[in-house]
This record gives C-alpha cells, structure tokens and sequence, in this order.
C-alpha cells in the first residue's frame, strides 16, 4: 500500500467509528478536477477531506475546490501521517 494509500485507510476507519457518510470521488476525466479524496457528511455538517502522504501539498485545482468549499460553509482539510489523529478531534466537534 502506499503512504497515500494508508492515510486513506486510517481516514477511513476514524470515519467509520464516527458513523459518518463518506464517499470518494473518482478521478480521471469524468469528475470535478481537484476535488478533495472524501467528501463527508456527518451531523448535518459537509467536510472535505485531501489526503497526502508526508510532505506533499495539495495542488494549485486541490487547494481552489478547498476554497470554494469552505466559502460555501463547509469544512476542508488535508490529512497526512503527521495529522491523522487530529481528524477525531476535529469529528468530536462537528
């Protein structure tokens, strides 16, 4: 598995426990360019969450689709191996 691929999993499972909905967007031509690797619902409230794995930032069309989300009232976020604990935090408080 990836480093990428095992923050995913992590992201994931914290949502499961959370009872959250979640579904990951597929890429490759047929959606929104830059949309972030989960798009959550939990309580009434809309989160997006990027993923990386360690040191890597979002893209340019990453970072526009996170700005537009959290003008519209949502949240977004960008999860990598240093930060993956803080999403429950960040869960408990939605």
């Amino acid at each position: 598995m990836t480093p990428e691929g095992k923050v995913k999993a992590k992201v994931k499972k914290i949502l499961t426990e959370f009872g959250a909905y979640y579904a990951m967007p597929v890429s490759g031509g047929f959606g929104n360019a830059g949309t972030p690797d989960f798009l959550v619902c939990i309580r009434g409230k809309f989160l997006a969450i990027e993923t990386k794995a360690k040191g890597n930032k979002p893209t340019a069309l990453q970072e526009a689709a996170m700005q537009k989300i959290r003008e519209a009232g949502g949240r977004a976020l960008v999860i990598d191996e240093t930060n993956v604990e803080t999403l429950r935090k960040e869960l408990d408080n939605e």
